[in-house]
């Protein structure tokens, strides 16, 4: 039986299957970018590849069964590959994968920097057996969808919380790593048990990554972390340590730099603590418009006091209001999402109320709902007064129903406006699909004479109206195109398989 911790061999095919959050998303774009650079091009896990890896999630209990059942299908897939598995859930639970596959490397998330140095000195060296038949690269596959976080961990079903897997990993929108890490200590969440306590990038790192993603041909820009407004500068990072005293740079300072210093068109943050957006970031927010995106994620898990408080979050129902009044305030056209934990222990009916109450008044522009997980030697799992599940179920659908709601009113709200979208996807029907700055989705029709290939475009766009089948979806009309400098399928290529 081969050694797991063997050394890797130069593969000349590669597939990444990524689940959770966009601090996972980004650790393997980079990989990605690392394996095309090194002229290993992306297939399809599902039709054989010489080397997989695949990064897991464990912040609920699904995400850890959606996780070994990836190992187990890349197995089948590719029996002779060389398996990686890293991630949240390997952190956690190194001893289920070892026999899920004995064959795997596992690279917990410690050992991650290393194996990305492993990786990169071996695509240096090339491949010792001079091998030169590695398929031509291909164009990428169709992009998916964002999916919504929780406080740094994604959900792609609204009550699963747990992101399904993908073969590729590369978008129009690039998400940039620039903390890791978490010291909260929510009572539900497993997270800094996963992750460690924050850390932060050096601004030089994060700008070198951010001036990567525009050569390649990238337009906006995620900023992305487990707790992103820890953000310190890079004086966290484990090892760093001096005497003299240090001037810690913010989030607001890094987002003034990658402004001044690179020609980054779009910026957004992939989510943050409430208590965290402060008059430093809304003002960095304000001077960098239209750069900086109308659109903040923040997460709010319930709108009781007493569920807030045995939650461990670290603020009160008329704190985060008045937080987002401020944000709405300083940022015309914000739109604001949040995140909502359905059934957590010790929530009656009345405290469910409460919050729903709560949540109907902040007139969001979207809602990200989640089913209470239990995870392993949590505080909340000793709690008295546990829901059952078909009540957090129920509770779920509740929210779910206003959920959309929200995101419907929201895209309506918009009918009228100017708006400029990124063109990411072609629909079935010949249309084309983007992100506008306030993160409504909007499809348009392109015209005779447009260029046919408007992907990555940035589109000048007048919405018109909603559309029928899709009523968070809007429509509009091309006013003006901004095709980009450099196609994402020359930079980007992946096999389809």
């Amino acid at each position: 039986m081969p050694d797991p911790s063997a050394s890797l061999a130069a593969p000349r095919t590669a597939a990444i299957v990524n689940l959770g959050c966009k601090v996972n998303q980004s650790e393997m774009e980079a990989v990605a970018r690392l394996l095309r650079e090194g002229g290993v091009p992306l297939v399809d896990p599902a039709h054989g590849a010489e080397l997989v890896i695949v990064n897991t999630c464990t912040v609920t209990s699904v995400a850890d069964e959606k996780s070994r059942q990836a190992v187990r299908r890349a197995r089948r897939a590719n029996p002779d590959a060389g398996v990686v598995v890293t991630g949240c859930s390997v952190q956690v639970d190194p001893a289920t994968y070892a026999r899920v596959d004995p064959r795997a490397r596992l690279v917990d998330n410690d050992a991650k920097a290393a194996f990305m140095a492993e990786l990169e000195t071996l695509l240096a060296l090339g491949r010792p057996d001079g091998r030169d038949d590695a398929a031509p690269p291909a164009p990428h596959e169709p992009l998916t969808a964002e999916l919504p976080t929780l406080s740094g961990v994604e959900a792609a079903s609204p009550i699963d919380g747990i992101a399904d897997e993908r073969a590729s990993v590369e978008r129009t929108r690039a998400f940039v790593k620039v903390q890791d890490g978490c010291s909260f200590h929510c009572t539900y969440c497993i997270i800094p048990r996963a992750r460690g306590g924050e850390r932060s990038l050096a601004p030089e790192a994060v700008l070198a990554d951010v001036r990567r993603a525009l050569a390649a041909g990238h337009r906006e820009i995620v900023l992305t972390g487990i707790n992103i407004g820890t953000y310190d500068g890079g004086w966290s990072e484990r090892g760093v340590r001096g005497s003299h005293v240090r001037s810690a740079l913010t989030l607001a300072g890094l987002v003034r730099r990658l402004l001044a210093e690179t020609d980054v068109e779009r910026i957004r943050l992939s989510s943050i603590e409430v208590q965290h957006v402060d008059d430093e970031l809304l003002a960095a927010w304000v001077d960098g418009g239209p750069r900086t995106l109308p659109h903040l994620h923040l997460p709010l898990q319930s709108g009781d006091d007493g569920v807030l408080h045995r939650m461990g979050r670290r603020y009160s129902a008329d704190e985060y209001a008045s937080t987002v009044a401020r944000a709405r305030a300083a940022i015309p056209g914000l739109a604001v999402h949040a995140d909502v934990i359905a059934g957590f222990p010790t929530e009656d009916d009345a405290a469910f109320e409460r919050s729903a109450a709560f949540i109907r008044e902040l007139d969001l522009a979207g809602l990200h709902v989640f089913r209470y997980s239990a995870r392993p030697a949590t505080p909340a799992t000793r709690m008295a007064g546990q829901v059952d599940e078909p009540t957090r179920k129920a509770r779920a659908a509740e929210l779910l129903a206003m959920a959309a709601q929200a995101r419907a009113a929201f895209a309506r709200r918009g009918v009228g406006s100017v708006t400029r979208v990124l063109a990411e996807q072609r629909l079935p029907d010949r249309r084309w699909i983007g992100h506008a700055e306030d993160h409504v989705v909007v499809a348009v029709a392109s015209c005779p004479g447009d260029p046919a290939d408007l992907e990555n475009a940035l589109l000048t766009v007048r919405r018109t109206g909603v559309d029928p089948e899709v009523p968070d979806r809007a429509t509009g009309e091309i006013l003006a195109i901004d095709l980009p400098r450099r196609s994402l399928r020359e930079a980007l290529p992946v096999l389809a398989g």
